[in-house]
């Protein structure tokens, strides 16, 4: 392994900024020093990289992507290996993707297929949850040994019938083992058998078109459900963490769990922070480009969530990435919204959307790094390794400048979707050298990474629990 020293940049971490030059020994931080101080003066090393005028950043923690992702007949667009290079030039450098379990099968079959999808291809470093499709007492037993083993969060549906769906009985027995396992319930909050009433009645009175999505997907069936999943886990005495929250009255939910002082955290996305049912509504079916669910709210919900971003009642952006491609894929849902699938791309525009958050006045610089590196790491049982910049921990550290301006598009990204959500946004801030446990991926704009690269991560339980 080589040494790197980065130098003359301001380091920033979710507890602190300061001007300092960072030592890369063995894909590991092994020191911090004031530039031209005796120490740093002291150091030698194969690779100087200047970044004077520039931020020195942990690399992105991206807690919800969704790569090869089979749904509604068809399969999310990124690879393992197309989605971690992507996110590399976004500047992430650690992603949690989510195995399925099938229903019928085991959580080890889900298991073990998603790692044949990921081995020797991701440039980056991943790891997984555990999707429950099936809470049934032999799913219930795995449990207990995934957590042994580093998979320590488990996803159930309170959407999606007869595909994903659990029934409150199951949520509650899944809690009760997460409760005496050490695991972290996530939970997407939306009360599907209700929606799908809507949906039917939607499409028999002729309302196909992809804002419908939105309409009938209500924000009090989010609030409902998010509520009612915050009591499940009191009743069993278990965490809870609430996926890609996108509505006023499903934020309410949490805060008022939280002032409880109840283990409860919530999780927001870019596209609920700078897209809405705007987006769903244009016309000519471009509307299917922005389909994910939980749905795009009217613009007045984005409000209540930049609120509980800095008040850290929801203390997680991730991306949901989970890319399908208009032409071909989005296309499915022509004439009935509801056989569009469901997801965005977002993994490589993460960290400079939430950057044009903190020249837009939403968030501090530490907040930033905060919501987007630390808080995810330490949820989900990678810090110290991964979210921060200090000795000991992996080499994942992204200069970034924050001056330059960029557009994004499709023209210029590196997923694997033939459409940008944030097609002609302007934003200020781009990555221009990402470092993965010490190796140069991202170098002034050139991919100098490999698939085989990224290891995969076993994960700790949840340290906010500890």
């Amino acid at each position: 392994m080589t040494t790197t020293i980065i130098s003359g940049g301001l380091v920033i971490t979710a507890a602190d900024e300061t001007r300092a030059d960072v030592l890369v020994e063995d894909g590991k931080v092994a020191a911090l020093a004031s530039p031209g101080s005796a120490c740093a003066r002291g150091w030698s090393a194969d690779r100087t990289i200047d970044a004077t005028g520039k931020y020195v950043i942990p690399g992105g923690v991206d807690a919800h992507t969704h790569f090869e992702l089979p749904f509604g007949g068809t399969s999310s667009s990124d690879t393992f290996e197309t989605g971690t290079r992507a996110a590399a030039w976004g500047g992430t450098t650690t992603v949690v993707d989510f195995a399925v379990q099938s229903r019928g099968r085991a959580l080890r079959e889900g298991l073990d297929a998603w790692h044949a999808k990921a081995e020797g291809k991701c440039a980056i470093d991943y790891a997984f949850h555990m999707i429950l499709s099936d809470v049934n007492d032999g799913s219930l037993k795995e449990l207990d040994l995934l957590v042994e083993e580093g998979v320590t969060s488990f996803k159930l549906f309170m959407a999606y019938p007869g595909v994903f769906y659990s029934d409150d009985g199951q949520i509650l027995r899944a809690m009760q083992r997460s409760a005496g396992n050490g695991g972290l319930i996530m939970m997407h909050a939306e009360n599907g058998i209700a929606i799908d009433v809507l949906v039917e009645q939607a499409l028999a009175a002729g309302r196909t078109d992809p804002r419908y999505h939105g309409e009938v997907r209500k924000a009090l069936l989010e609030a409902e459900a998010t509520h009612r999943a915050i009591q499940l886990a009191r009743v069993a005495g278990s965490p809870l963490y609430v996926v890609h929250v996108s509505a006023e009255e499903a934020v309410a939910e949490l805060v008022q769990a939280r002032d409880k002082g109840l283990p409860v955290f919530g999780e927001t996305c870019p596209q609920y922070l700078f897209l809405s049912t705007d987006n769903l509504a244009e016309p000519d079916f471009e509307g299917a480009k922005y389909v994910c669910s939980t749905p795009l709210r009217p613009r007045e919900h984005q409000a209540a969530l930049w609120r509980g971003l800095r008040t850290d009642d929801l203390q997680v952006v991730s991306t949901d990435h989970c890319p399908f491609c208009f032409s071909g894929q989005k296309e499915l849902g022509r004439g009935d919204f509801s056989k569009i699938p469901n997801g965005l791309p977002g993994v490589e525009n993460r960290m400079d959307l939430l950057h044009q958050a903190v020249v837009d006045g939403h968030i501090s610089r530490r907040r930033w790094i905060e919501i987007a590196c630390a808080a995810p790491a330490r949820m989900f049982g990678l810090a110290p390794h991964k979210g921060g910049i200090a000795p000991g921990g992996d080499a994942d550290i992204v200069v970034y400048d924050p001056h330059v301006t960029q557009t994004l598009s499709a023209e210029t990204h590196h997923m694997n979707v033939d459409y940008s959500a944030y097609e002609g946004k302007r934003v200020t801030g781009q990555v221009e050298t990402v470092l993965s446990r010490g190796e140069v991926v991202i170098d002034r704009g050139r991919f100098t990474g490999r698939a085989g690269h990224g290891r995969y991560v076993p994960r700790a339980t949840c340290q906010y629990l500890s």
